[in-house]
């Protein structure tokens, strides 16, 4: 694994290598979203991030009612919250 130091400059800013931006394919303008997991930043683009989600939601039978599981385990939570 190669690994490349970063600096945060006074503003916050951090700027990404260029060997690291062109491993990754962002351009000038890309959009990225980030957030903290396990005490590390995390960062991808929209497009790899929505990648990500349908191949989780992939893995769901096409039977199944997401919305409704959801409601079942909230009705589920405040039942128990009740008592």
């Amino acid at each position: 694994m190669q690994t490349t130091e970063l600096s945060v400059g006074k503003q916050g800013r951090i700027v990404i290598p260029a060997s690291l931006r062109h491993q990754l394919a962002i351009e000038p303008g890309a959009q990225l979203v980030a957030w903290v997991e396990d005490g590390r930043l995390i960062m991808e683009s929209k497009q790899q991030l929505w990648h990500s989600i349908h191949q989780a939601c992939s893995k769901t039978p096409k039977k199944t009612d997401l919305a409704q599981e959801l409601i079942n385990e909230r009705r589920e939570l405040a039942k128990k919250e009740n008592m």
